[in-house]
């Protein structure tokens, strides 16, 4: 596998019930001031995210939503790095591409409001489809496939389609299996094993591990804040199957660890 450059996306949540620093950069000074840290530390995109879709979360309405996510992405829309807006809601990605964000985040792949699509492909810009089964609130329960890694993919190829039918270009896709979204911790280390898979379809493939509770389950690890390391090897790994975008809390281990990886499999003539 030709090595590749990587692109580490750095998590800007603004909201108070987040998984791993739920309320922590609520204050909008103290999210911009975040993510300048996470820039500083090589961070390409900065994600900001207004609505938690931890297991259990329930929804939050466009107008928090928007109150939460465009001062931060006003705030860092002129620092040299790419601003995503983390939403499914048309309503709050216009707001945040009006304020300076360039990519649009769904995590319900355009599933969860027909009208996100068109502005997608209207206002030209990047953006990222997820694989979810079920929504935030009941993904956990029991999530089962036939093939995990087959259905996912299936599922991809379908929401590019209907992108791609909504009028987005190709070359603005990227795409994510969604890690932990429902997913058992076999389904997520199914997809890491076999992420050739997905990123065979042509399009660059963003992987979430950071810090996510099968990282726990795996080590013991309760705290999310304790599974850096388990993050770290996860995105090495996922990196040496062909991953591109790494959406991830600790930027600069990530980053360390990425540069001796791509390193290696260089020198290795990989």
């Amino acid at each position: 596998m030709p090595v590749r450059e990587f692109t580490l996306m750095g998590v800007v949540n603004v909201t108070p019930d987040s998984f791993s620093d739920g309320g922590r950069w609520i204050d909008p000074a103290a999210a911009i001031a975040h993510g300048r840290q996470l820039l500083a530390e090589g961070a390409g995109i900065l994600d900001v995210g207004g609505e938690s879709t931890r297991p259990g979360a329930l929804p939050v309405a466009a107008d928090a939503e928007i109150a939460r996510v465009v001062p931060v992405v006003s705030g860092l829309a002129g620092l040299d790095v790419q601003v995503s807006v983390d939403t499914s809601k048309a309503s709050v990605a216009a707001a945040a591409l009006a304020a300076g964000a360039s990519y649009v985040n769904d995590v319900t792949a355009f599933r969860g409001d027909p009208e996100l699509a068109g502005l997608v492909a209207d206002r030209g810009c990047d953006c990222c489809l997820m694989h979810m089964q079920g929504e935030p609130r009941t993904m956990q329960h029991a999530p089962r496939y036939g093939d995990v890694v087959d259905d996912v993919k299936a599922f991809l190829e379908g929401r590019v389609a209907a992108a791609v039918a909504a009028g987005v270009r190709e070359d603005r896709i990227q795409l994510d299996p969604g890690i932990g979204f429902g997913k058992t911790v076999d389904h997520n280390l199914a997809l890491l094993a076999r992420l050739d898979e997905l990123v065979a379809l042509g399009f660059p493939v963003v992987v979430g591990t950071s810090r996510k509770s099968f990282l726990g389950a795996l080590t013991g690890r309760t705290e999310p804040a304790e599974r850096v390391a388990a993050t770290v090897a996860a995105n090495v790994l996922a990196f040496t199957r062909g991953g591109r975008t790494f959406r991830v809390h600790d930027v600069a281990a990530a980053r360390d660890a990425l540069i001796v990886a791509a390193a290696t499999l260089r020198a290795h003539g990989a």
